[in-house]
């Protein structure tokens, strides 16, 4: 169960909502807006799984946008973790839109989750680009994106984040959306992708921590001004975005991150569900 929380709306001119005490937070059906049927099918499929398997629970609720492009930046520690995540984005009133690896997207299912909105990923080719387009167009539109910037379950034996790709920091940089840091911690212990076993049982604990929105307006304003965004801002804006995933991860945790990230595996293995791109 989420945390309760206050709102109010924004006063005239304002530039987004601002949540305070004494107000309330406007409904969550009418903060997700029209639902297309696909949805709702996602819906009828995803939250009563999601029930069953997890037990949620969220820090930080009122830090999470009402309206507005939203860009969720997650660690990846479970391949149930678009379950749990997208009970996330849905009990905080949004409707989530993910980036997800194409293999996903056959047939009749993969037909429903196109109608839905969700986001395939060709990646190693130059259709990738494509999917950041797609991306873009969609936090312009005003919607949530989820992405797991590792691009796969993390390999570090103890669940921290791993090195990451440059797909979310580009999405940071040239888009105006509300970029969120999200840490999750739970879902691992229902499917462990490093020994490869599901460890049968109901509502398994499952947390989320949502962090301060990052404030990339100064880095946002070198970009508009023409500073190219090449492979160096991608990097640092990668290692700030983590870092602070990484961040709310040890705070959820209660435990010391390591320095260093974890580095990513040579080649993906058979089975990866990626939420990631580029």
């Amino acid at each position: 169960m989420a945390e309760q929380t206050s709102w109010r709306e924004p006063a005239p001119g304002a530039s987004s909502p601002d949540r305070q005490p004494g107000s309330r937070r406007p409904g969550k059906w009418a903060t997700r807006g029209r639902i297309g049927w696909a949805f709702w099918l996602c819906i009828a499929v995803v939250f009563p799984a999601s029930k069953l398997m997890f037990r949620i629970r969220y820090r930080h609720s009122e830090r999470f946008p009402t309206r507005g492009p939203v860009l969720v930046v997650a660690n990846h520690v479970s391949i149930l973790d678009p379950i749990s995540c997208a009970r996330l984005v849905f009990d905080h009133g949004r409707m989530p839109h993910f980036l997800a690896k194409e293999s996903v997207f056959k047939g009749l299912a993969g037909a429903i989750l196109r109608s839905a909105g969700q986001i395939p990923v060709a990646r190693y080719t130059s259709d990738a680009q494509g999917a950041l387009s797609a991306a873009q167009a969609d936090l312009a539109a005003g919607n949530v994106v989820v992405i797991y910037p590792e691009g796969s379950v993390t390999r570090d034996p103890d669940w921290w984040p791993m090195e990451a790709r440059t797909g979310a920091a580009r999405l940071a940089l040239t888009t105006d959306a509300v970029v969120l840091p999200v840490a999750q911690w739970g879902p691992q212990f229902l499917h462990d992708y490093h020994t490869k076993k599901l460890h049968l049982g109901l509502r398994t604990p499952a947390t989320y921590s949502i962090g301060e929105p990052l404030d990339l307006s100064a880095r946002r304003a070198e970009v508009r001004a023409g500073r190219p965004v090449d492979a160096a801002l991608l990097r640092e804006t990668t290692e700030l975005l983590m870092g602070r995933v990484r961040d709310q991860l040890a705070e959820l945790r209660g435990e010391a991150a390591p320095a260093a990230f974890y580095p990513r595996p040579a080649r993906e293995l058979p089975g990866d569900v990626a939420g990631g791109a580029a």
